[in-house]
């Protein structure tokens, strides 16, 4: 069955070509899609028995809202989203005073094995496509107050291990006749995948690139992040300068901090030299605690952000939303996961 919202305006218009409509239905469609309406029985400027062949041979989206979780403490939600096979991805939303943010997923599972992601756990179901990632959007969007006007990429997966299926889902929720949301906007996060980002420096693109680097030293990135024994230190941080002398735009670091792990004095040092005279900043997050993970998060976030910055390195306590709500990357689905499991004994 064919996912609509994966189509572009033209292909659509195609799509509609071999049904034998008219070109203007790809239009109605292709916004329909956008704002999150999830059943073609809802789009009601279109025929009747359009909506119903339609219905018979197609899916707008190929997702649905299965679960959502309030904060109590702030106006984060995060939703648990069911994909059409069975499969779960997980969106949050969460407001800041520029507006509505997705944090949203690009695949079912990852193969990256992150220690401190629950993401991981169970490795990489499949790659999500472009039409699932833009239904998370619009999903999203639709169900809040205010419509969605920021993205990042930094759910459950590794964008850049679905580098094709991102880059067209980064155009559609771009284009002008749908979300239209720029690419200054949008936010990609890679655990440093040297390859793509290589590429991607490449695509005349506006959107934030984001590294999740969490260590300063190879020795300590390898016990935590597997990619790092592929692309260490020693490839990915020139990938990065080159990123930045082809886009000139800033790279954003993403700094995990763990109690006795990576938040020292000498951490601070060897982090300030690594990244020194790069256009950059380094985005700083407690460590999330996960129940299969062992690490325990740092109290010294502030006094590691004011470390960095003796030494000129642009650095944040990232603010914590929705902590109450197991809002980090595949908590919630990890959850159902084990749901299911018990349910089947």
């Amino acid at each position: 069955m064919d996912n609509l919202a994966d189509f572009t305006p033209e292909e659509l218009k195609e799509y509609f070509a071999v049904l034998g409509e008219p070109g203007y239905r790809a239009a109605q469609v292709f916004s329909w899609i956008h704002r999150g309406v999830p059943s073609f029985s809802q789009m009601t400027n279109l025929p009747k028995a359009l909506r119903a062949r339609l219905a018979e041979v197609s899916t707008p989206c190929g997702a649905e809202i299965f679960e959502s979780f309030h904060s109590e403490i702030d106006e984060t939600v995060k939703y648990l989203i069911k994909l059409e096979d069975g499969n779960f991805v997980e969106s949050v939303r969460m407001s800041y005073h520029h507006g509505a943010t997705v944090c949203l997923s690009t695949q079912v599972g990852c193969r990256m094995g992150c220690g401190f992601c629950a993401s991981t756990i169970g490795g990489l179901v499949r790659p999500l496509s472009p039409g699932e990632m833009v239904a998370q959007v619009a999903l999203v969007s639709a169900a809040g107050e205010e419509p969605v006007s920021n993205i990042v990429l930094m759910g459950i997966g590794e964008p850049l291990d679905n580098y094709d299926n991102v880059l067209k889902f980064i155009r559609l929720v771009n284009d002008e006749t749908g979300l239209n949301i720029g690419q200054r906007h949008i936010s990609v996060s890679t655990c440093g995948l040297v390859d793509g980002i290589d590429r991607l420096a490449g695509e005349d693109l506006g959107i934030t690139l984001c590294i999740s680097l969490h260590a300063a030293e190879d020795e300590k990135r390898n016990q935590i992040m597997p990619v790092n024994r592929r692309y260490p230190l020693g490839g990915l941080i020139p990938a990065c300068r080159r990123y930045v002398d082809r886009t000139r735009r800033r790279i954003i670091f993403e700094y995990a901090l763990i109690r006795n792990f990576n938040d020292t004095e000498e951490d601070a040092e060897k982090l300030s030299r690594l990244l020194r005279g790069m256009i950059c900043h380094v985005n700083l997050i407690p460590v999330n605690p996960v129940r299969e993970r062992d690490f325990q998060r740092s109290t010294r976030a502030a006094w590691f952000c004011k470390q960095l910055e003796r030494r000129n390195i642009s650095a944040t306590v990232r603010r914590e939303l929705g902590s109450d709500i197991d809002a980090s990357c595949g908590q919630l689905r990890r959850r159902r996961m084990e749901k299911e499991k018990e349910d089947c004994l």
